[in-house]
C-alpha cells in the first residue's frame, strides 16, 4: 500500500471514530493490566462479565493477594485458561508490590518481565493506560494488516515493526484500536464484510465479498 493510500485509510478511520476505546472495562492501569492478562484466548465480553464483580471487591495488587489464588480462580473460572491466569495474576501482584510500590510500570521491558505478560499485553497497557504509540498485534490486527496490504508479515512482531514504520505519526496513538475494531466488526476472519467497508477501495484483498441477498 502506498503512503498516500495509508494516509487516506487512517483519515477515514479517524473520521468515522475520532476517539476509539478498548472494549475492556477498567478504571485504573492495574485493572487494565489484569483485564488484558485475562483476555488472552478469550473475548472482551467474557472478561468484562468476570471482572465487574471481581473488581468490585478486589481491584488493587494487595486486595487481590488478600483475596487469594483459590478465590480468584473461582471468580474467573468462566474464562479460558483460568487456572494459569489466576496463578500469573497473583504472582504479578506480588512483584508489583515488592518492586513497584503497587503501581504498574510504564516500560515494555518491566511489563514483559511480569508473569503472564507478553509483548502484546504490554503494548496494550502502554497504549491504553499510558498513551504511548504502541501497537499490540492480535489476531485481528494481524489479519487486517495483511489483507489490506498495509503491513504484510508472517509473525505478529514482523507486522508490528512494519506498522510502526508506515503509519503516519498523527495516527499512531489510535491506530491500534482502529485496526482491532475494523477486524472485529467488518474485516471478519471467516468472511470479511467488504460491501460495508469504508476502506474497501484501498484494500488489496480479493475477491471482495458481496452483500448477502
Amino acid at each position: 500500500m502506498k503512503s498516500a493510500q495509508i494516509q487516506t485509510l487512517f483519515e477515514r478511520f479517524a473520521a468515522a471514530n475520532p476517539a476509539p476505546r478498548t472494549e475492556l472495562d477498567y478504571r485504573t492501569p492495574f485493572e487494565l493490566l489484569v483485564a488484558v492478562m485475562l483476555s488472552a484466548q478469550a473475548t472482551d465480553v467474557s472478561v468484562n462479565k468476570a471482572t465487574r464483580p471481581l473488581f468490585a471487591v478486589a481491584n488493587t495488587p494487595q486486595a487481590l493477594l488478600d483475596l487469594g489464588e483459590d478465590r480468584l480462580r473461582e471468580a474467573i473460572r468462566t474464562i479460558g485458561l483460568y487456572k494459569t491466569k489466576a496463578k500469573n495474576v497473583i504472582a504479578t501482584c506480588r512483584i508489583l508490590l515488592d518492586q513497584y510500590g503497587g503501581e504498574v510500570p510504564r516500560t515494555r521491558e518491566a511489563l514483559e518481565a511480569l508473569p503472564g505478560v507478553g509483548r502484546k499485553t504490554a503494548n496494550v497497557v502502554l497504549n491504553v493506560a499510558f498513551g504511548q504509540d504502541t501497537i499490540a498485534v492480535d489476531t485481528h490486527i494481524f489479519r487486517v494488516a495483511n489483507r489490506l496490504g498495509l503491513a504484510r508479515g508472517k509473525t505478529p512482531l514482523e507486522v508490528e515493526t512494519k506498522l510502526e514504520k508506515v503509519i503516519p505519526p498523527q495516527f499512531r496513538q489510535h491506530a491500534h484500536h482502529w485496526l482491532i475494531l475494523h477486524g472485529r466488526y467488518v474485516c471478519k476472519a471467516r468472511k470479511p464484510e467488504c460491501w460495508r467497508c469504508g476502506v474497501a477501495d484501498l484494500c488489496a484483498f480479493k475477491p471482495k465479498t458481496a452483500a448477502p441477498q
